[in-house]
């Protein structure tokens, strides 16, 4: 069925933009995590982890000042100060949960990520206090990374001071695009102005890493208006661009729109439009002398410039996520927060980690989990999953490769398998065809 599915697949990558996720985040996806296997994390905190795990830690700040209107996370924009530092103080609670836990116990994180909403929206008080607390349960005097998303009409020289004090090392401003009207269309609460005021601060300050965000084919976007984002971004000397094609997810603005106005069609470019977009985007930034290193990102300097957090979680790390509605995944074990805000409180309140739902993993899927997020990267090892899995890609995915390698799709060049660049464009649309069978059917 899988080289069926992917033909498939494969037909229906030029459609019009839908309803529905594109990107590919995890394995098995997450309508198969279950509210009844909470246990099965306990099971894995009560064992000491096995030698060679990175470890991680992810730090969900839920709160905005506005909502962007393309936005599917778990955000707050009527949250005062109070409930900020008591919602701090439970993430706190809930990592010194953790830390006591054997599969915990003298583990020290490789990378740290805030993530949100906006980690950007607290105060430099607020910033110093989590990050002192945090690193008073668990040290991060072995860190490499320590990441963290900003948006820019948030990041003033006094945030961005206290940023760089705290031992950030990536900042990634939430850019998306500069013209005043398509931010407006779509939600976000920062202006054109700010960005580039942020980019001069965070420059002086020297940061390992600014990375900026961009979003192809947002509401309104049009080829002029793209075109010249791309230039802006470039004239703004990053050390790396990330580049994401405009989805829109059951849970966003845009989809509640179109489902009231019985719209099947979402309101932003179609895919063949954002693929091409990003193509464009992606020659024209290896024309100013970056290198593309995944689906998403160019990157400056190649040897210098990494994504830690994004390597480690894709080669197996175990990741500790803190906050409400955060995703971890510890020995093989994913699993989700309580989605909720004054659940995920009441829990902690209590003593009691606030896990939702979770989904123990089988070695296949774990295997399958690393191959296809590292297909994102362009190429993949044969002898990486020989030498952890004891699998042979080539045999286990002879057919599916067979399909690919006639499409042109890829090629192998020594041990690599490598994706040709206009199918690393599409990788997240074809990548459920090397799903299991039984988490095809759903799809």
């Amino acid at each position: 069925m899988s080289v069926e599915f992917l033909e498939k697949l494969w037909d229906t990558v030029d459609s019009e933009t839908e309803g529905g996720s594109y990107f590919l985040a995890n394995y098995p996806p997450f309508q198969y995590w279950k509210d009844d296997e909470s246990s099965k994390v306990s099971s894995v905190l009560q064992n000491r982890a096995p030698d060679g795990v990175d470890l991680g830690l992810y730090m969900h700040i839920p709160f905005c000042r506005k909502r962007c209107h393309f936005c599917y996370f778990r955000v707050y924009t009527d949250k005062n100060s109070k409930e900020v530092n008591g919602y701090i103080s439970a993430a706190i609670r809930e990592l010194e949960i953790y830390a006591k836990q054997p599969f915990l116990q003298g583990r020290k994180p490789r990378f740290v990520y805030f993530g949100g909403g906006t980690p950007s929206y607290l105060s430099a008080k607020q910033l110093k206090s989590l990050t002192d607390q945090m690193k008073a349960v668990i040290p991060w005097d072995e860190v490499e990374e320590v990441a963290f998303e900003g948006e820019p009409g948030t990041l003033n020289s006094i945030k961005l001071n206290a940023i760089r004090e705290i031992g950030v090392t990536r900042l990634s401003m939430g850019v998306e695009n500069f013209d005043d009207h398509v931010l407006e269309i779509n939600g976000r609460a920062h202006r054109s102005p700010e960005v580039w005021k942020a980019m001069e601060v965070a420059k002086a300050l020297d940061f390992d890493q600014i990375n900026i965000d961009l979003i192809a084919g947002m509401l309104d976007e049009t080829e002029k208006n793209w075109q010249r984002c791309v230039e802006r971004t470039v004239e703004l000397e990053p050390d790396s661009v990330t580049i994401y094609q405009m989805e829109v997810p059951y849970n966003t603005t845009i989809f509640k729109r179109m489902k009231q106005e019985s719209q099947l069609k979402a309101p932003v470019a179609d895919w063949k439009t954002k693929r091409r977009w990003v193509q464009e985007a992606f020659d024209y930034l290896e024309r100013k002398g970056y290198t593309i290193t995944s689906a998403y990102t160019a990157v400056k300097n190649p040897e210098k410039t990494k994504f830690v957090y994004r390597d480690a979680l894709w080669s197996g790390a175990d990741m500790v996520a803190l906050g409400v509605a955060s995703f971890s995944h510890l020995g093989g074990v994913h699993f989700q927060n309580l989605t909720h805000f004054d659940p995920y409180l009441d829990s902690l309140q209590e003593g009691k980690l606030p896990i939702g739902r979770a989904l123990q993993t089988t070695g296949e899927e774990q295997m399958l989990r690393e191959f296809m997020l590292q297909m994102k990267l362009g190429r993949v090892s044969i002898q990486y999953f020989e030498n952890k899995f004891a699998i042979n890609i080539l045999e286990r995915f002879s057919q599916e490769l067979d399909f690919m390698t006639r499409k042109k799709l890829l090629n192998r060049s020594g041990d690599w398998l490598v994706l040709s660049s206009d199918t690393l464009l599409r990788v997240d649309a074809l990548l459920p065809g090397f799903f299991l069978p039984e988490h095809q059917n759903n799809l």
